[in-house]
């Protein structure tokens, strides 16, 4: 099915081809709605192009690899052969955004070879209503034993001037934790360094697409930068390989491949498309897009919600509190009450733990903390326990770390600080998922490059950072509404996110300081938001990240909102996008059973939102419980009323503001 992404763009990065290479067309693919098509150019190299109901969506653009073997998709190309399919299926995610995913497509896989050596390689695209793919697979083949990739000169190229969304890092090395800022197509510059998303308008309608990428294995991550030519778009940048040598100059090497054991396959490149910015939201590209799961037992993996030691600053009402076993039994009395599923453990509960790889080791609780004792405990209580780890820590004991956590029936482990895309930690992300399934261990990955489907592939990772999330509270005023409102629409595009929400103290922006690691911290944004981020944001293990006194009084009663959060699923069986636009506001609902839940969110505008109900569907009556924005930022007002899917729902969002709506039948 698969073959290599490898060709024709670094000829045009090393001027190997003309402007004429696209004169000539080449095959075709269409989506199943016939709405998509994909025209391929296949004269003196790789390139395509894609439109939407007859307009163009990307310019002329080029698809290649350049390696130590030249370039790959560069020059004279035979088409050997071709092969077309359809196929028409369906996923059911384990967890997620929704219980069944339709998995519909046309497929066309082109068998290649270079016309001065005979080279051979495979360019598979793939056309969905809701997107496009396409990715290379290289196969051994004599004088190609092995292949050092360099870079590719895969491009997105634009026909205009587009308005777009994106982080630009800045450097290959990072936690990609950023803001998706506003930036015009002709400011992206080749020095830039892009995550996947960027989104973009095309200015017809509201049509909007996302470039990402899925399905990376044993491949580096890519940016995307500026083309650097004075034209409009993005290329390719790989990440380089951590062992290039420092003389290696513009041929550093990304990807370093061993044909022998396998052919090269690239990870899929990605245009995900949408009428409106919101329909990118619901669609599940990326996660189809990736390997299914081989994790066969899957019934330890629950989803939920857990209780967080590190936000608010181990601020349980005990003597002491702190890392040690009296601090988390208190938590776990706190999960009990709230009726989450898990704690969990952050750092600095085994020898040597930090944010350094010093000497340490993973296997050894420091003193005060007696890990099987508090597992114990927690599991009387019917809550489970998860711990954090550094990643460097956890990877040199590996094995024997994670058979003792499944010894001590720890259900979970965070894993933090890799902050890297290149080409070894891919393969560490796969080995220690793998690992951890082995040993019946979920996984939420920190400081991780941007999703790209290994939910699906690893059924036990259940969700991962590379969020600006709001651990950025503590020390910065980052994390805004306009902030947390253009994450649905950019980086939840391509799976979960732990942004870690729960924030329950809020101060209006103006009055908003910086909070020290040691201070409990403060939002910038309601308790109607706080509440609504549980339904808007993907993440099936989400945190409660505030004190437990800021969710449970003295008297055992659940404050305003953190009664909803009790009651509030973690996974979905479906999901609609109702209204919103990138960095202004977002209406969402989502169904797990016979129960809708609307989450609404606003940036820093209030406003006044008319909510349609056509979603319910039938003419059943459902009770409407509404918890929106009340006097302060820490109020909540509640109504009810009954409601039909003839009915409209009026929300009043204060500005930094949201709100929450519980939908249920009158006999629940």
């Amino acid at each position: 099915m698969k073959r290599a992404t490898i060709l024709l763009a670094a000829s045009i990065a090393a001027g190997l081809i003309p402007g004429s290479a696209f004169a000539q067309a080449g095959p075709a693919l269409a989506s199943p709605d016939q709405r998509t098509r994909l025209e391929l150019k296949t004269a003196d190299g790789l390139g395509y192009t894609l439109t939407r109901d007859g307009q163009p969506v990307l310019a002329p653009s080029p698809i290649g690899l350049f390696t130590d073997h030249g370039a790959l998709g560069a020059g004279a190309l035979l088409v050997t052969a071709s092969e077309k399919s359809s196929v028409d299926d369906s996923y059911a995610p384990l967890a997620g955004k929704a219980s069944r995913v339709a998995d519909r497509y046309n497929q066309l896989v082109l068998h290649l070879s270079r016309a001065t050596d005979g080279a051979r390689f495979d360019l598979v695209l793939r056309a969905y209503d809701d997107g496009i793919a396409f990715r290379f697979v290289v196969p051994a083949q004599k004088g190609f034993e092995s292949l050092d990739v360099f870079w590719e000169s895969t491009g997105f190229y634009f026909p205009r001037d587009y308005q777009c969304w994106g982080m630009n890092s800045g450097k290959y090395d990072n936690s990609h934790e950023g803001e998706f800022d506003p930036v015009r197509a002709s400011a992206i510059r080749n020095f830039h360094l892009y995550d996947a998303p960027l989104v973009c308008k095309t200015g017809a309608g509201e049509t909007t697409f996302a470039i990402a990428e899925a399905d990376k294995r044993d491949y580096a991550g890519a940016y995307l930068s500026g083309r650097g030519d004075g034209g409009l778009g993005v290329n390719v940048s790989l990440t380089p390989r951590a062992d290039n040598p420092p003389d290696a100059g513009t041929f550093k090497t990304a990807v370093r491949a061993n044909l022998a054991g396998g052919p090269l396959v690239t990870p899929w490149r990605v245009v995900m498309l949408g009428d409106h910015p919101g329909d990118l939201i619901a669609s599940s590209l990326i996660a189809l897009l990736a390997t299914p799961s081989a994790v066969a037992d899957t019934s330890w993996i629950k989803p939920g919600k857990s209780a967080w030691d590190w936000w608010n600053g181990w601020a349980v009402d005990i003597p002491d509190a702190g890392v040690n076993t009296a601090t988390y039994k208190a938590y776990v009395d706190f999960a009990q009450k709230m009726k989450l599923d898990y704690i969990l453990i952050d750092e600095g509960w085994y020898k040597g733990s930090s944010e350094m790889p010093r000497p340490a080791d993973v296997t050894v609780p420091v003193p005060a903390m007696d890990i099987p004792e508090i597992v114990h405990y927690a599991a009387d209580r019917k809550v489970g326990v998860w711990v954090w780890l550094h990643w460097k820590q956890l990877e040199r004991q590996l094995e024997p770390a994670l058979a003792l956590y499944e010894a001590w029936g720890i259900k979970g482990i965070k894993v933090d600080f890799m902050d890297r895309n290149d080409q070894e930690m891919v393969g560490f992300y796969h080995r220690l998922l793998s690992k951890a399934a082995a040993h019946h261990l979920m996984v939420d990955l920190h400081g991780a490059y941007p999703p790209d489907g290994l939910a699906r592939t690893y059924t036990n990772f259940l969700t991962q950072e590379g969020v600006m999330g709001a651990e950025y509270n503590k020390w910065s005023t980052r994390v805004t509404a306009t902030h947390n409102v253009t994450l649905p629409f950019t980086r939840m595009l391509l799976g979960p996110m732990d942004y870690t929400p729960g924030g329950f103290h809020a101060l209006p922006p103006a009055a908003f300081a910086a909070q020290r690691r040691s201070v409990r911290p403060f939002v910038q944004t309601t308790r109607g938001q706080a509440i609504a981020m549980y339904v808007v944001y993907d993440s099936p293990l989400s945190m409660v990240a505030d004190s437990p006194d800021s969710y449970v009084r003295k008297d055992g009663t659940l404050t305003e909102g953190a009664d909803v959060l009790a009651r509030m699923p973690t996974s979905w069986d479906e999901t609609r996008v109702l209204m919103g636009d990138i960095g202004d506001y977002i209406v969402m609902a989502r169904r797990k059973g016979s129960t809708w839940y609307i989450g609404a969110m606003t940036n820093e505008t209030g406003r006044t939102l008319s909510v349609p109900l056509t979603f319910l569907r039938g003419d059943a009556r459902f009770v409407a419980s509404i918890h929106e924005d009340g006097a302060d930022p820490d109020r909540l007002r509640s109504s009810e009323r009954n409601v039909t899917a003839r009915d409209r729902i009026t929300l009043r969002l204060a500005g930094s503001g949201g709100a929450v709506v519980e939908l249920t039948l009158p006999d629940q």
